[in-house]
């Protein structure tokens, strides 16, 4: 730590606020807010507050800080947000995916459109924004419903000078280029398409029911049938939504977070009126460590642009681990112009939609595995010559095998063997060894040492094909076994090594100083995969054998 940094950190005010952490190229690489400036600075420069290697590795890049004070801890979330955009930091969690989500705006025009558009910066001057929209096929299907439902204008500029064109025929457009509906008449369905896109059925069927009732009463026949087509449609289309709350208007989001394999998923459920009428999800790439951090940043940056009427709640138990629920209905007011609470579930109701929150994300981030593994099997050449060159392998790892051990307290002891050919699993390749050495005395050297010699010793036969590459699930110590048994075996042509889970390190045999492959890669997700498979596999086949032994100690 240099003086002027010292320095710096005896004058920190105790006042809420933002700090802006600087490297020696005078980059800012880390953005925070604190309620108390010193307080929090100066944690980071205290060792027993961080073992975190992220946190080691930004502090030891730290040349110089700067802070701006603000006069509540509320305005410092808001400018942390403002600056984060703004430099983009290297050790803050940035959302790199959601340029991709479109959103629908209705145009600012005297006859406004609906459209579809990409854009991450949304110009307020150009009209209305709704979403954003995660599922696209979802989107376009919603859109076609709301040009069938609500007839606005779908072109820029009229097709032809004297009549209407074929929209106009078929019940899709008013042709407010030919003068055939009043202006005041426009508005009123373009109000209808915004009820419907905030949510509010119930006040959007009670206008069409009294515009239907107006229309009839002035003998405007052909005006309330095409507007009672558009409530009946309406009608079966509510019908279809699940009702989550009886007799209520009830607004909130059901928010899931869950992880695994690298990746993230967040889960929004959309209540509205007391009816489940959307789902949003999003994907990132994320470690299980960051889980709160990266939720953190994701929950600011969505309803911070959120373009549609804020909930009434919002329910996650991730929140809770987030903390500082106070500092967030604060901040959350502020942009809703109204109470928002934040719930974290805990009642039966609000653990019965939690559950259906985690049931939609799981299948969403099983889709994200399958999806990022099928990426794996067609690129496997270069990630395999990634990992080849990384980590001095002698072979190319097309065939690579990974071992685990499962057994409580030295009881049915197992282990399990998968194998991944090209960059996928080969489940006809796996295999379950049942440990003798160990049975009754918890010893995992011994038991991988069982498990090796007795795989080791068929290489050649048929259907025990040599591995390129063995991985073992451990640090440096775990690995310096294995080779010791390797040795002793006098086995030559196979690569091994070992991955810590901790930090996600891999080790090489005789390196006293791990490998890092970068976080966010496709080598280290299929070592992770790899690993998590052997795990499962394990632990099923363990659990299995405790059934039956149970079964056989009940019998007698």
């Amino acid at each position: 730590m240099n003086d002027n940094l010292k320095q710096t950190l005896k004058l920190l005010p105790s006042l809420p606020g933002c700090y802006i952490y600087y490297n020696s190229e005078n980059e800012v690489i880390y953005v925070g807010k604190a309620k108390i400036l010193k307080r929090r600075v100066k944690s980071y420069f205290n060792k027993k507050h961080h073992d975190n290697v992220k946190v080691q590795v930004l502090v030891s890049q730290i040349e110089r800080l700067e802070y701006i004070i603000t006069n509540t801890e509320v305005e410092a979330l808001i400018l942390e947000s403002h600056l984060i955009k703004k430099y983009k930091p290297k050790y803050n969690i940035l959302l790199k995916d959601d340029k991709k989500y479109p959103y629908f705006l209705i145009t600012a025009e005297d006859f406004p459109r609906i459209s579809v558009v990409r854009k991450k910066n949304m110009n307020p001057e150009k009209g209305k924004y709704y979403g954003p929209y995660t599922d696209v096929r979802a989107m376009y299907a919603t859109l076609d419903f709301l040009k069938k439902i609500f007839p606005l204008k779908q072109c820029k500029t009229p097709k032809f000078k004297s009549r209407p064109c074929l929209y106009y025929q078929i019940g899709r457009c008013l042709a407010p280029c030919q003068n055939l509906v009043t202006s005041e008449e426009y508005k009123n369905v373009v109000k209808q398409a915004e009820l419907f896109l905030s949510g509010k059925q119930s006040e959007l069927m009670k206008q069409l029911m009294e515009q239907i009732q107006k229309y009839s009463d002035s003998e405007q026949f052909e005006k309330a049938a095409r507007l009672r087509d558009s409530y009946i449609d309406l009608k079966k289309t509510l019908e279809k939504q699940k009702v989550v709350y009886e007799n209520t208007k009830l607004n909130e989001d059901v928010i899931s977070v869950l992880t695994g394999d690298g990746l993230i998923v967040i889960l929004i459920l959309m209540i509205r009126e007391g009816r489940l009428i959307d789902k949003k999800d999003f994907v990132f790439e994320c470690e299980e460590e960051d889980k709160v951090e990266y939720f953190a940043t994701f929950f600011k940056e969505y309803y911070a642009s959120l373009t549609l009427e804020f909930p009434d709640r919002i329910v996650s138990g991730t929140l809770e681990d987030v903390g500082e629920k106070a500092l967030y209905e604060e901040w959350l007011e502020i942009l809703a112009q109204k109470k928002v609470k934040i719930s974290f579930g805990k009642s039966v109701q609000g653990k019965e939609l939690q559950a259906l929150a985690d049931k939609n994300a799981l299948v969403v981030l099983n889709n994200a595995k399958i999806s990022k593994m099928s990426k794996i099997r067609d690129d496997f050449n270069e990630i395999g010559s990634y990992l080849k060159e990384k980590l001095l392998l002698n072979n190319f790892p097309y065939r690579m095998e990974c071992y685990d051990i499962s057994h409580i307290q030295g009881t049915n002891t197992v282990a399990s063997m998968v194998v991944f050919i090209n960059g996928v699993s080969k489940k006809s390749e796996y295999r379950k060894f049942k440990i003798k050495s160990t049975e009754g005395k918890p010893d995992d050297f011994l038991s991988m040492k069982e498990v090796l010699t007795r795989r080791l010793n068929r290489l050649g036969e048929k259907g025990w094909e040599k591995p390129d590459l063995i991985i073992i699930d451990g640090g440096k110590g775990q690995l310096s076994s294995v080779m010791e048994i390797v040795s002793g075996l006098g086995i030559e042509g196979i690569d091994f090594v070992s991955l810590a889970k901790r930090n996600e390190e891999v080790f090489l045999p005789e390196k006293s100083e791990p490998i890092i492959i970068p976080r966010n890669s496709s080598a280290l997700f299929l070592f992770q995969r790899i690993r998590d498979e052997a795990h499962r596999f394990a632990i099923t086949f363990h659990k299995d054998l405790r059934s039956k032994s149970m079964i056989k100690t009940n019998k007698n």
